[in-house]
């Protein structure tokens, strides 16, 4: 095996190891900035219907509470007009399509907002932790993967209680509006429900694969520059004169000692090595000419 062989395959060695740790801290990278993307999204959708909800309690509902009265306006609900408006900010818009606020329960009084499969599992972590605030999760849906951002819905104001407490005590517009069988049961500082923002991550994931893409081939390019570099340099540094020295030793060793000698280059390794060489080969001479 040439000198030049085992030092390309050390060398393709070490620049391969050297990418495979650099790919995966760059992905590891990219994949938590994407993720920390759509994060920041889901927490700004969040607050959104939060102002939405504080607008709705503070500002709609006492327009209309006359009208609500008499008949159950469900615009009045700031949870109902928290997601009514996310709704039509998702319908109005493709980029929007796939996000998603809601505001899930166990047992609501609205049906729609009924807590699917893995929205109970949300809740039940919460319920199993009161101390949790938050909760991010990723999910696989039909149109990919999901980011979950959930906060717990916990009945805080007693005044929630009116309208939760036993079909009695709530409004009879209400009654009239969604039945006696939804919604009623609820206690002081129970968590009944979740928030729960839904943001796609497949488009910050498409742009992490692509940067990812990129940088990974434009080091590929570098190290096999690199590689070229430094095999020419090698080849013109210390193969060559090498195998000059190589064949030197051959000739002297077949008797030819008028074969002249190296000049050595530069200051180095290979320079002193040369001068050695020369000594040795002027000894020799010295020596073959006394046994003469």
């Amino acid at each position: 095996m040439s000198l030049r062989l085992k030092f390309n395959l050390v060398l393709l060695l070490a620049l391969g190891v050297g990418y495979a740790v650099l790919g995966y801290f760059l992905w590891s990278f990219l994949a938590n900035n994407a993720r920390d993307e759509v994060l920041a999204k889901a927490r700004v959708m969040r607050e959104s219907a939060l102002a939405m909800r504080s607008y709705t309690a503070d500002q709609i509902r006492p327009l209309l509470q006359t009208v609500s009265a008499e008949r159950f306006l469900p615009h009045t609900v700031p949870s109902y007009a928290a997601q009514e408006n996310f709704r039509l900010v998702s319908d109005s818009d493709e980029a929007y399509r796939e996000y998603s606020y809601k505001e899930a329960a166990l047992n609501p009084t609205n049906p729609s907002d009924r807590a699917n499969a893995w929205e109970e599992d949300i809740i039940r972590a919460f319920r199993e932790d009161p101390s949790r605030k938050e909760m991010v999760v990723e999910r696989t849906a039909a149109t990919g993967q999901m980011l979950v951002l959930a906060h717990p819905i916990q009945i805080k104001n007693e005044a929630c209680l009116i309208c939760h407490s036993t079909p009695d005590a709530a409004p009879a517009s209400m009654i009239a509006q969604y039945g006696e069988s939804n919604g009623f049961g609820w206690e002081l500082n129970e968590i009944i429900g979740a928030q729960v923002v839904s943001v796609p991550m497949s488009v910050p994931l498409e742009r992490a694969k692509e940067t990812f893409g990129i940088v990974m081939i434009s080091l590929a390019v570098v190290f096999f520059v690199m590689l070229l570099i430094i095999n020419t340099l090698l080849g013109i540094v210390v193969v060559r004169p090498i195998s000059r020295l190589s064949d030197l030793a051959n000739e002297i060793s077949l008797g030819n000692l008028d074969a002249p000698e190296m000049e050595p280059r530069g200051g180095g390794e290979i320079a002193s090595l040369t001068e050695s060489f020369n000594r040795m080969r002027r000894s020799l001479e010295n020596a073959l000419r006394m046994i003469e």
